[in-house]
């Protein structure tokens, strides 16, 4: 085998683990189950369920009001009815600082957490401050995204698999579709922020102007101060992409000099 082949085929390999392992896994494993929460139909919740979101909580952010003793165990949580965020790994991060919420309180502010599929963090907090200024709650934007998510990496996966199994030229551009996953996010990202910012209702008790949310460093507005970085998953997206790259030009070197 071509040497630039056998690269191409290990970087492919790399970039479908992390995909796997980080996002993919985990959004098959926790499907559905945050609906059965919602609809008091716990009781449907699978084995499987349970696993994938004790095993993903493991080290991730936890509401102020969450019990210890809750703390990755999904039964407990739901006994509890403490806040319950998606399994898969956060992309991106963003925090609220006001005076009405003190240090003491919420030492990390009013964290939210980002997903391919869905939110964690202090979802409940974050939508209550958005209704004070008139503003959506965070589950109006992205449902598409999030309906479509699981099949959109199903169909990565598979792009990536055929990618790795068959040396066709023009299957190696769909490893591009992976390259680009960061690039996608933060589009999306910008662009639900943008609409949330500029389609403010009268119902808010505070009356802002429309405005554009900071997308990445740190922002005020009216007397919140924000804070928006990426996270693990989001540096796991950017790692994916290199691996596709490098995929995908070891391939087209290979086949290119296969052909002379």
């Amino acid at each position: 085998m071509h040497p630039s082949l056998t690269k191409a085929k290990i970087f492919a390999t790399l970039a479908l683990l992390i995909l796997t392992i980080a996002f993919t896994l985990p959004m098959i494993g926790f499907h559905g189950a945050l609906n059965k929460i919602s609809d008091q139909k716990s009781d449907e919740i699978t084995s499987m369920n349970k696993f994938t979101w004790n095993l993903y909580s493991q080290g991730r952010y936890k509401s102020v009001a969450t019990p210890k003793e809750s703390h990755n165990d999904l039964d407990k949580m739901i006994v509890s009815t403490s806040e319950i965020g998606s399994a898969s790994l956060p992309i991106w991060a963003v925090s609220l600082e006001a005076p009405n919420y003190p240090k003491e309180a919420f030492p990390e502010g009013i964290p939210v957490f980002f997903h391919f599929d869905g939110f964690s963090g202090e979802v409940h907090e974050m939508n209550t401050i958005n209704h004070y200024v008139g503003m959506d709650p965070m589950w109006a934007g992205g449902i598409f995204e999030r309906e479509i998510g699981i099949y959109a990496l199903l169909g990565l996966s598979l792009v990536m698999i055929y990618f790795i199994a068959y040396n066709v030229k023009f299957l190696s551009y769909f490893m591009l579709i992976p390259a680009s996953l960061p690039v996608l996010f933060i589009a999306d990202y910008s662009f639900w922020l943008y609409y949330f910012g500029h389609n403010l209702h009268d119902w808010g008790m505070f009356k802002i102007k429309p405005f554009m949310p900071t997308v990445f460093g740190d922002g005020k507005i009216a007397q919140f101060t924000t804070h928006s970085y990426p996270t693990i998953g989001f540096y796991l997206i950017v790692a994916i992409s290199l691996l596709s790259l490098l995929a995908f030009f070891a391939k087209q070197k290979a086949l290119k000099e296969m052909e002379e």
